[in-house]
Order: structure tokens, then sequence, then C-alpha cells
């Protein structure tokens, strides 16, 4: 094979590489158009009326997700299975913000933490690297990072809206949280600068807690707490 030969082929290669990566990003951008919808219509919780209709945001955002896991199975098909990891920084920041709003859904549910299984499950995706396009341990953790930051932000809002129960419940959530990435030996840099801000989302939670604390409205939420049990 000649010189012009052999480089006739690799321009082949590439252009077959580069049409891949172009199909990809047509999927990605209509899942960040999406991402940003949901990201949208769970903003609203923050705002005072918001507080009254968190369940019906919810469920809106449930139907989103509906969105989400079809934008899936097409991205699924835009590349050859074996090679995830090649392409994955394509869909690595989307995937991780969907995460985050899975997360913040569930959380605002229930006020649990979702599994990864979970938010796989949610995104229409595998839990599991051997059975193919799959939930990347390390997004899930980033996406869950991004939840904490959220709910620093939810604990102030709370107090704004009268609801001074809800900031002494994420702050429990969140020191559970923190002590379970405790356990972690995170190599990830860019994970780990990441976990660096959790200790800043607990320090905002425990100012809004000692507030309430000075004020005596912490005794109130309490009450308040116990009558809703």
């Amino acid at each position: 094979m000649s010189v012009s030969e052999m480089f006739a082929a690799l321009q082949g290669a590439l252009g077959q590489d580069q049409d891949i990566r172009e199909e990809i990003r047509k999927v990605v951008q209509a899942l960040e158009q999406t991402a940003r919808e949901i990201l949208t219509l769970l903003q609203g919780v923050h705002q005072g009326p918001g507080f009254q209709h968190i369940s019906k945001k919810c469920q809106k955002a449930r139907e989103h997700f509906g969105t989400v896991r079809t934008q899936m199975e097409s991205l699924k098909t835009k590349f050859p299975a074996d090679q995830y990891y090649r392409f994955h920084e394509h869909w690595r920041f989307v995937l991780q913000r969907l995460v985050f709003l899975a997360a913040f859904v569930v959380y605002l549910e229930s006020e649990t933490l979702v599994t990864r299984e979970a938010v796989a499950e949610i995104l229409g995706i595998e839990a599991d690297r051997e059975r193919g396009f799959h939930l990347d341990i390390e997004d899930y953790l980033s996406g869950i990072l991004t939840l904490a930051s959220e709910l620093a932000r939810l604990a102030v809002n709370s107090v704004t809206a009268g609801d001074y129960s809800r900031p002494l419940r994420i702050s429990a959530f969140i020191n559970e949280l923190d002590s379970g990435f405790r356990l972690l030996n995170l190599k990830n840099d860019s994970l780990r600068k990441r976990y660096d801000g959790l200790k800043y989302d607990v320090k905002k939670i425990e100012e809004v807690v000692y507030d309430l604390s000075i004020r005596g409205l912490n005794k109130e939420a309490t009450v308040s707490a116990g009558g809703e049990k």
C-alpha cells in the first residue's frame, strides 16, 4: 500500500469518527434542552408559592423524564456499544445534570437520596457497565454533589417562605450525605474538587439552622414537624 493510500484510509476512518461525533452532538443538544426545561420547572420550588405546588412540579418533571428516556434510546444507537468511554465526554456534562435533576425530584418527593440504580431507571439507561450504556459512578456522584448545593439554596429560601422545619431536615440530610462521601477515597481530580465544595454547602446550611435557633424558630419548626408526623 502506498503512502497516499494509507492516508486515504486514515482520512476515511477520521471521517467516520467525525460523523459519529456529529450525530452524538445532535442528540446531546436535545438532551440539554430537555434538562433546561426540567430545571426551569423545578426552580419554581425556590419561590414562595412554589412550596405549595412541589408535588405537581415533580409530577411534571417526571413527564419530562419520559422525553429524556426517548432521547437516551436515540443516543445509544449513535456509536458502537463497546466504545462508550471513547465518546463519553460528549454527554458527561448533561448526564451529570440529569442525575442532579432526578435526585432533586426524588428528594422533593420523599426527602431521601436516590440510588444510582434508581437514577439509571429514571433516565432509561443501565446501572451496570457490562450491560451497555450506563450511568458511571463518578457521573452519579457529581450529580449528587450538585444536589447538595441546590438544597443549601433551598434551605435559605425555605426560611424566606416561612417554612422553618425544612432547613432542619435538609441539614440532617446533607450531614448524612457528607458522612457518606467521607467514606470514599476519591482519586478523580474533578470529582475531588467538587466534593471539597460540599463543606461550604454544609456550612451554609448550618448558618441557616443557627439563625433559626437564635431567633427561637427552630423550636417552632420542631413542634410543627412533630405535628406533621
